[in-house]
């Protein structure tokens, strides 16, 4: 997830602000949100927000935390097409002021002089952020790579850059995702030409799941699926989404209309080409159900395929792997990007990063968007071209000049959780309970006393998780716990508050140590 600020005298501008997803570090959480609390406390001099593309990761919080932002934001027409449906579920998209700028235009924000620069990602018209200041020219990069053929939308803008470059750049803040991969990027077109030959030799019902706001691979799925004679169905609400969007903007013009995954049974299984949400194996999307046989509309079994379109997202590959072993076990043939060359990073590699380097020559590199060893990668292709790299941890202020850079002080950071509908925050009291819940169970005793606070019968303790009713260990807790509920001294038993603490230590006492747990304990009392 991103979420950028620049400063420029007393004015803010936001950069991006996505949403990341959990993984196996923060399984009670799954969508977690960056807590905008610095920003939002000045909230009077936030000019703006800029969105670089319309990925989640870089829009994906919005709708959700704008409320806290309220300032204009500013995107390109596929970006809005997205924002606007988003900003529409959430009840905010009549209060949100929206401004439309056209890839690789010049714009002001407060006293932000700024100007896009087309760039090839995947997902259609993303862009770079220049940013021209009273200290020198500033290039934020947003998620780029270079590809000379990526099917949809132009390539990368390497003339803009070079004359960047010409000009004189103070500092770039670059993409770091896949700059550990050697050489240039891998073409859409490559990804194209295999898919259309690799559908072509298969039999049975053909499903493909790739990231739904990749219009480029939605178009060549859609492409050779025409060339073999499928008919295209897309599966997943997030897909159906995503081609409204596209053909509002004038994408997905060569290829017919998807039908609807309803449609989709009437087309005999040799004809039918599926589009499918959950290449990460997010339990509720649709391969996931389809997998394990509950999805209402989709079955696939013995003699059909699916195609893995997509990278594998660290932290995802346990849940990935789960989904294809179900597949597998139904007698589903599933292929990835380790068997055929079906998919391709959207993310510049070391290669791509060296060239755009040497058209733009900043002074100071600041690499971002990835993990720790994707930043230390950056910064050594960066260091070998004689950039000065500056490795910054998340809440770090970084004071650029055009006599050097300092970091100047550190912003509170933090993690937000989308829990349902609430937004909570990552350490809280809810999240903690549940994540203690998660590893060590929860106890919870009942039980009733009269109005003096003496038991009436006998007290019940259940542990979901820990302890089965029938076990002999839940019989001894059960009994030490109305042991000690009958010690708790009279002057506690008249509150009902410090009654309920007492009991609490009381039930942990008779839990002890044989566990080996520390379990969330919790009392019911009932006064009769």
């Amino acid at each position: 997830m991103n979420l950028n600020l620049y400063r420029q005298g007393e004015a803010w501008l936001a950069v991006d602000c996505g949403i990341g997803f959990s993984g196996n570090d923060t399984p009670e959480a799954e969508i977690i949100l960056p807590d905008p609390v610095f920003i939002a406390e000045r909230r009077d001099r936030l000019t703006g927000l800029v969105v670089t593309h319309a990925h989640e990761d870089h829009l994906g919080a919005i709708a959700h935390l704008w409320p806290q932002l309220g300032c204009p934001v500013y995107v390109t027409p596929f970006a809005a097409a997205v924002l606007r449906r988003k900003l529409g579920e959430a009840g905010l998209l009549q209060q949100v002021p929206i401004h439309v700028i056209a890839p690789g235009s010049a714009f002001t924000v407060g006293p932000f002089d700024l100007r896009f620069v087309s760039v090839t990602h995947s997902v259609p018209e993303s862009q770079s952020l220049v940013l021209r200041t009273p200290q020198g020219i500033i290039v934020h990069t947003g998620d780029w790579k270079i590809d000379p053929d990526p099917q949809v939308g132009p390539p990368t803008d390497l003339e803009t850059f070079a004359e960047l470059g010409r000009e004189g750049v103070l500092a770039m803040v670059c993409d770091s995702t896949n700059v550990r991969t050697e050489g240039p990027s891998a073409s859409e077109a490559d990804v194209r030409r295999e898919m259309t030959r690799l559908i072509a030799s298969l039999e049975g019902r053909i499903a493909v799941t790739c990231f739904a706001s990749n219009v480029a691979r939605v178009e060549t799925l859609a492409m050779a699926a025409k060339a073999v004679g499928r008919r295209v169905a897309v599966v997943g609400r997030s897909l159906r989404n995503l081609e409204v969007a596209a053909r509002e903007c004038g994408y997905l013009s060569d290829v017919p209309h998807f039908l609807s995954e309803q449609d989709a049974n009437s087309i005999p299984d040799s004809q039918i080409l599926l589009i499918v949400t959950g290449s990460q194996g997010e339990p509720r999307s649709a391969l996931s159900r389809i997998a394990a046989d509950t999805h209402p509309n989709i079955a696939l079994g013995e003699g059909d395929t699916v195609i893995y379109s997509s990278r594998m997202i660290p932290g995802n590959e346990q849940a990935v792997i789960q989904v294809q072993d179900s597949l597998t076990r139904r007698g589903v043939h599933v292929i990835t990007d380790k068997d055929h060359l079906v998919h391709v990073s959207g993310h510049a590699t070391g290669g791509d990063v060296r060239k755009l380097y040497d058209l733009v020559r900043p002074r100071f590199l600041i690499p971002v968007h990835g993990e720790w060893r994707h930043l230390t990668a950056n910064a050594a292709i960066a260091q070998e071209l004689n950039i000065e790299p500056v490795l910054l941890e998340d809440g770090d202020i970084l004071d650029i000049r055009a006599d050097g850079v300092e970091i100047g002080d550190t912003a509170p950071t933090g993690r937000l959780v989308l829990d349902g509908g609430r937004i909570l925050p990552m350490n809280g009291g809810v999240l903690s309970a549940r994540r203690r819940m998660l590893f060590n169970g929860m106890v919870l005793g009942s039980f009733a006393v009269d109005d003096e606070g003496y038991l009436i019968g006998d007290p019940k303790v259940s542990a979901p998780g820990l302890l089965d009713a029938e076990d002999p260990e839940t019989q001894r807790v059960t009994e030490e716990f109305g042991n000690a509920l009958d010690e708790i001294p009279d002057e506690l038993r008249e509150n009902d508050a410090t009654f309920r603490e007492a009991a609490k230590t009381a039930l942990r006492r008779a839990l002890g140590r044989k566990l080996q747990k520390r379990p969330l304990v919790d009392v019911h009392l009932l006064r009769v």
